[in-house]
């Protein structure tokens, strides 16, 4: 199967961020659907995510887990900023190599990309 970077993105980072929000909002006191109106998606996602029945083909290093957890904390003191997060979480993400990491495991034919990072 050949991925372009941009949809290991959107198919496995991206939930894979939402997942690991949704559970540090968990954890934080949050209701589940709180967590769901501040992610933006289903009430059913969030209780997927906490169940680790969705977005679990993906586990972040520690160093992208700590930064996740910056985020989160910043977007529990304002909702608003909820996309600016995950969008720099995403830039992180592809700063560290760690896209370009996945995008290797799931493209074979990119073994000497650069492009994600």
């Amino acid at each position: 199967m050949n991925l372009m970077p941009q949809e290991i993105e959107v198919w496995y980072i991206l939930p894979a961020i939402r997942a690991e929000l949704a559970k540090i909002m968990f954890k934080k006191g949050l209701k589940q659907k709180e967590i769901a109106k501040i992610l933006g998606i289903a009430n059913s996602a969030v209780c997927q995510y906490l169940k680790q029945r969705r977005a679990n083909e993906i586990q972040f290093d520690e160093e992208i887990k700590k930064e996740i957890e910056k985020s989160c904390d910043n977007i529990i003191k304002n909702e608003s900023c909820a996309i600016k997060e995950i969008q720099h979480i995403c830039s992180f993400i592809k700063k560290s190599g760690f896209l370009c990491y996945i995008h290797k495991k799931y493209n074979e034919v990119c073994a000497k990309c650069r492009q994600s990072i």
